[in-house]
């Protein structure tokens, strides 16, 4: 199967918004430019300028449940740190088209932005037809690697496990995280399995790829100097051995069998630097897996939908369009090149 060439996306005063196809004779030049063009410096965000909520979708009352009724592995405790669970936003029948997607809030790995990296993304999931579960995942100080992964690969499990109750297609099962969350989730596209047969519990014997993979702002690589320090620390710990650095730098663990994916960061985010995007783009692009990139001059970290900010405020619109293209709303529907 062979992709069409995936498209970058450059917004900002380098010209008019472009799509760059000559690959790799124009990304240095295009990537060179964006990150000289130097905007007046904005501060980093952390949960503030969340953006307005998407509108609220009258569909049934979210539903809280829990990934291990009878304890996670490696549980602390009891009580809701100690828990990891799913909150399922489910559309209105009318608008129902049996998509369904994980949401990773980010956090840096010691806490979630479950309002607008979760709620409001599963809002938007609504409006579009699509079943949204935002996952609560195991964090720091409580816990580290492997926790969030294991609750992350647990989730993907269970809503194919439960699509026929939930009335959603198990090969439309779609993950988005932001910033620590963007890195759970491109640990879910490149650390997946595809379940063990065997498993006394039928949970376990599902796939945990995702079929497709959106990254806003993420955390990709464990690596100076673009790393985001905190997330490494809360989820690998103070001292982590190079092997498990190596193992978790993402864009080192992408294949051919790595999902499609739609990337979006600003060129002046100060909390993770735009390079972990450029990063893991180009590890998708030597793969061949195809791939959506989208570099936007300025914003600052942490905007959700970013309805507040107009410089931003069109990437849910090309993230729909690109989940379009790739059959997500419509199980007849194939990705290009097929």
């Amino acid at each position: 199967m062979t992709h069409p060439l995936p498209p970058i996306t450059v917004h900002g005063s380098i010209g008019p918004t472009r799509n760059v196809r000559r690959w790799p004779l124009r990304l240095a030049t295009v990537l060179s430019a964006l990150l000289a063009a130097a905007p007046l410096p904005l501060s980093p965000v952390r949960g503030a300028e969340p953006g307005q909520a998407a509108s609220r979708i009258a569909g049934p009352a979210p539903q809280e449940v829990v990934l291990w009724p009878n304890g996670a592995p490696g549980a602390k405790g009891k009580g809701e740190r100690h828990t990891p669970r799913l909150t399922v936003y489910r559309p209105t029948e009318n608008t129902h088209n049996g998509s369904a997607m994980l949401i990773c809030p980010g956090g840096g790995y010691g806490h979630l932005a479950v309002d607008h990296e979760g709620r409001q993304i599963a809002e938007w999931c609504q409006a579009m037809g699509t079943t949204a579960f935002v996952l609560r995942y195991r964090i720091a100080p409580d816990y580290h690697h492997p926790a969030p992964l294991q609750d992350a690969t647990r989730a993907i499990r269970l809503m194919r496990h439960r699509a026929d109750a939930w009335q959603i297609d198990p090969h439309r099962v779609a993950v988005i995280g932001f910033s620590a969350g963007g890195h759970l989730a491109s640990s879910l596209a490149t650390h997946y399995d595809a379940g063990d047969a065997a498993a006394s519990d039928p949970i376990e014997r599902q796939s945990s790829r995702p079929d497709l993979v959106v990254l806003c702002y993420p955390v990709i690589t464990m690596k100076d100097p673009f790393t985001h320090k905190g997330s490494r620390r809360n989820l690998l710990g103070e001292h982590p051995s190079a092997e498990l650095i190596e193992r978790f730098s993402n864009q080192t663990q992408v294949t051919p069998q790595t999902p499609p994916t739609f990337l979006f960061h600003t060129g002046t985010d100060r909390a993770v630097p735009v390079e972990n995007s450029l990063m893991f783009y180009t590890a998708l692009r030597k793969a061949g897996v195809a791939a959506e990139l989208h570099i936007y001059e300025r914003g600052p970290h942490g905007v959700g939908l970013a309805q507040n900010r107009p410089e931003l405020a069109d990437w849910p619109d090309r993230c729909k369009n690109w989940l379009g293209i790739h059959g997500f709303f419509a199980a007849q529907r194939k990705p290009p090149g097929n």
